[in-house]
């Protein structure tokens, strides 16, 4: 792979730019080029390095892509607004006081978000043993064998590979359709592993079938229920979490055993009729779900999930142009941004380059200073051969942050591009602790071979030429 992989802090995404990189050697042809970066980082120099962005928990994800997360310093726990995947916490963006205060909630071990001021709020996950299904209580549920449950008679195949299977507990209402791909449906379901250990626990799950928001195996048996019925669900690990398993309550290769109720189905929801408030709380969900695939190296379930994100976090609004509107579309257009850079990393994790500076662009014409859509165009760019207009973004990215090294190294590969590797000196940037703050880059004079003849050859000629005199004089002896 020719390009390398760019690591970001963001939201999912972490910065591109924060990884670590060995300083590489330039040899520019024109001074003027590095003269001008020079005169930026100079002019910046007071400016301390930006540290890599650290994802939603808190881990660092500099050195390798991840997506952007934001954290929202001040916020209390109950109000931060966060993203496992994406690694960046924006630079710039509107300050955390005046964002919406969405409520997180870990209820399905996947984050969700909802509005504190709605009256139906969404309890916490619950990890306890006591069932939702306290009437159900039978011996399927609590103690049979996954085994005896996988060839059981009275269960009925929901896939031909006989590794996703249901058996009904009750029907309510058998002449209603079953929902179908792309509709909306809210289910009552708990989850536990074979040793009945609860790892998923929700009363009112809500998601879109087709969409990802959930495991394979819980849409796959949702289209053969009806509304209101009760049934039991076993699924294999190749339909739920597979060899990854789910850190840290679900292991590998786990077969997961699911008490099921269908509540509800209704069409999925227009985006552009949704207030601006839902349109952000269900984008930031789809986000998060692309964070989680992103983090397991799921990269086009991941590139779907940010896809299905931006589609819901649409600027196009009905709901008029008063000033409270137009600031939460400035929120929606910040919630783009992070889905947009986040695409852009999972994009290039698939080697899918064009694409992936096409979103990098999108990204600079919401936000033309967004350093990591530019280092990452400007990578691409470089890439690509179209040095001039790389040197320009590259360039803008170094003025915005004249402290991230992989700016510099960077632009040191393309001003070696530019040359041909054929100049006689090197490009570096100074290390900081030599410099402290003044990491200013520097020309360091090429090591060049001194001229004339070389000692070791002389030494070589000596060594042969007493060879031969001591020769001549044993023959001589000899004769």
């Amino acid at each position: 792979m020719q390009i390398v992989s760019i690591a970001l802090c963001s939201e999912m995404e972490t910065e591109p730019y924060c990884e670590e990189h060995k300083d590489t050697a330039v040899e520019p042809t024109e001074p003027g080029v590095r003269e001008a970066i020079s005169e930026i980082a100079d002019r910046d120099s007071h400016n301390t390095e930006l540290p890599c962005e650290s994802a939603e928990e808190g881990e660092e994800l500099c050195g390798k892509d991840q997506p952007e997360t934001e954290s929202c310093a001040g916020e209390s726990k109950s109000t931060e607004v966060k993203s496992h995947s994406d690694p960046d916490q924006e630079s710039g963006g509107t300050e955390c006081k005046e964002r919406r205060k969405l409520k997180k909630t870990n209820s399905w071990k996947m984050v969700r978000f909802q509005d504190p001021s709605e009256e139906d709020a969404v309890l916490e996950r619950d990890s306890s043993a006591e069932s939702l299904f306290p009437e159900y209580a039978m011996k399927e549920w609590t103690s049979s064998t996954f085994e005896e449950l996988f060839m059981a008679e009275d269960w009925q195949d929901i896939t031909e590979d006989r590794l996703l299977r249901k058996k009904v507990l009750e029907s309510k209402a058998p002449n209603t359709l079953p929902p179908t791909w792309g509709q909306e449906v809210t289910v009552k379901m708990q989850c536990v592993l074979e040793d009945r250990t609860v790892v998923e626990k929700d009363c009112k799950l809500v998601f879109v079938i087709g969409e990802g928001d959930v495991n394979q195996a819980l849409e796959e048996c949702v289209i053969s229920m009806e509304k209101g019925e009760i049934t039991l669900l076993l699924a294999d690990s190749q339909y739920a979490y597979g060899l990854l398993g789910r850190e840290p309550d679900i292991p590998a290769w786990a077969p997961l055993l699911y008490q099921l109720q269908l509540l509800d189905i209704r069409e999925k929801p227009d985006p552009l009729t949704l207030p601006i408030a839902d349109r952000i709380r269900i984008g930031n969900q789809k986000r998060e779900r692309g964070n989680f695939h992103f983090q397991r190296e799921e990269y086009c379930l991941a590139a779907r999930a940010y896809c299905m994100a931006l589609d819901m976090l649409t600027t196009r609004s009905k709901d008029g142009s008063d000033g409270g509107v137009k600031a939460e579309e400035e929120e929606v257009q910040d919630y783009r941004v992070k889905c947009l850079n986040n695409l852009a990393a999972a994009q290039l994790k698939l080697e899918q380059y064009d694409e992936a500076l096409h979103t990098s662009r999108d990204v600079l014409t919401l936000e033309p200073n967004n350093v990591k859509a530019l280092f990452r165009a400007g990578k691409l760019l470089s890439d690509k051969g179209e040095y001039k207009e790389a040197m320009e973004v590259l360039k803008k990215a170094l003025k915005l942050e004249p402290a991230t090294k992989a700016i510099h190294v960077e632009l040191s590969k393309l001003v070696k591009r530019q040359s041909g590797g054929n100049d006689t000196q090197e490009w570096k940037a100074k290390p900081a602790e030599m410099l402290g703050d003044n990491i200013a880059p520097f020309l360091i004079p090429s090591k060049k071979k001194p001229s004339g003849i070389s000692w070791k050859f002389l030494l070589g000629a000596l060594v042969v030429a007493l060879g031969s005199l001591v020769t001549s004089v044993i023959l001589t002896a000899r004769n």
